[in-house]
């Protein structure tokens, strides 16, 4: 069976190349469970920069990131919002950026090539959205629930005059930061710990683990830009904003670094709001998205990868002159 996707999209004419998805599965979106056809699972790599979004959640007005993919990829693909049942590993909050958010989304037709749907999609997409790489995905793997991990980092530019370059990516502090006691602060926070003193409430994700895993948290100077990266097993509401907000109060030698110890001691939120507010969203990026190997094995008879395509210039042929 074929299906017509555009001019620009060429479904495979033997779309059982590799395995379909089992049609009894099912498939979790981002508003509850619902059972999928038989069809063909593809992972997105994605960057955008997120200052003008409402975050990757959907909604309508004012837009979000995966609102934006959708509508390209219904256009790509000719499918329903529905059908493609587009799921994000991270729920990145409004004007926060991401250079390896990761989802997947389904079909019921297969690609020859991942080339032409993936330069569809950056040609229906604003500049400040880009797929990295398009992949097809195993039945096992899931955007959301198959991570290992996930890393972010916040960026400060700590001197008294904002770099105009930096000013959408970058929080900046006029305050002369203590770094070597932010390191020291930070350490508090790796390992398993409850976090709920540094969860703003959220309506989307119910009552969600208040425990997570920080494998490592570290801070790294880059003259005046001081950039922390933090690696966890995943990260609540805000989760990440509270942490550097309260290391910025340390660095500023406002309290003492076993103030953190303290506070995740004490598992309450407004115990955190005595000595520090949450910083601004601009200076966070979702970095990657960890996942088991297995969960990143290709389907057998497979297409393979696109990481975009490369144009190139044929050589002209000068003419002879006798």
């Amino acid at each position: 069976m074929s299906y017509a996707v555009g001019a620009l999209v060429a479904p495979s004419s033997s779309p059982t190349s590799f395995p379909l998805i089992n049609s009894t599965a099912s498939v979790e979106v981002e508003h509850g469970v619902k059972p999928i056809e038989d069809g063909y699972k593809w992972r997105l790599v994605l960057a955008y920069e997120g200052t003008r979004y409402a975050g990757w959640q959907y909604q309508q007005s004012p837009p979000t990131v995966q609102c934006t993919l959708e509508k390209a990829l219904t256009q790509a693909t000719k499918l329903q919002r529905k059908d493609l049942s587009l799921v994000g590993a991270s729920r990145t909050d409004a004007g926060v950026h991401a250079w390896g958010q990761v989802a997947h989304f389904f079909t019921p037709f297969n690609y020859n090539n991942l080339e032409d749907i993936h330069a569809a999609l950056n040609g229906l997409l604003p500049s400040d959205i880009r797929v990295r790489e398009i992949s097809p995905a195993s039945a096992e793997f899931h955007a959301r629930f198959s991570a290992k991990s996930k890393i972010y980092h916040y960026k400060i530019y700590n001197d008294s005059v904002m770099d105009p370059f930096q000013r959408h990516f970058a929080y900046h502090s006029v305050y002369k930061l203590n770094n070597a006691v932010m390191k020291e602060a930070a350490k508090y926070f790796v390992g398993k710990h409850d976090f709920s003193a540094f969860a703003n409430s959220s309506h989307n994700d119910g009552v969600p683990d208040p425990v997570k895993q920080i494998f490592r948290f570290d801070l790294k100077e880059m003259g005046a830009l001081l950039q922390l990266e933090v690696e966890g097993t995943g990260f609540l509401y805000r989760q990440v904003r509270n942490m550097v907000a309260l290391l910025l109060q340390i660095g500023r030698e406002a309290i003492p670094p076993d103030i953190v110890a303290h506070i995740l001691a004490s598992r309450d939120r407004k115990e955190l709001a005595k000595y520090s507010l949450s910083v601004p969203p601009h200076g966070l990026s979702l970095v990657s998205v960890k996942y088991k190997e297995s969960h990143l094995l290709l389907p057998p008879g497979c297409p393979a990868n696109s990481f975009g395509k490369h144009h190139t210039i044929r050589k002209c042929k000068l003419p002879l002159f006798l």
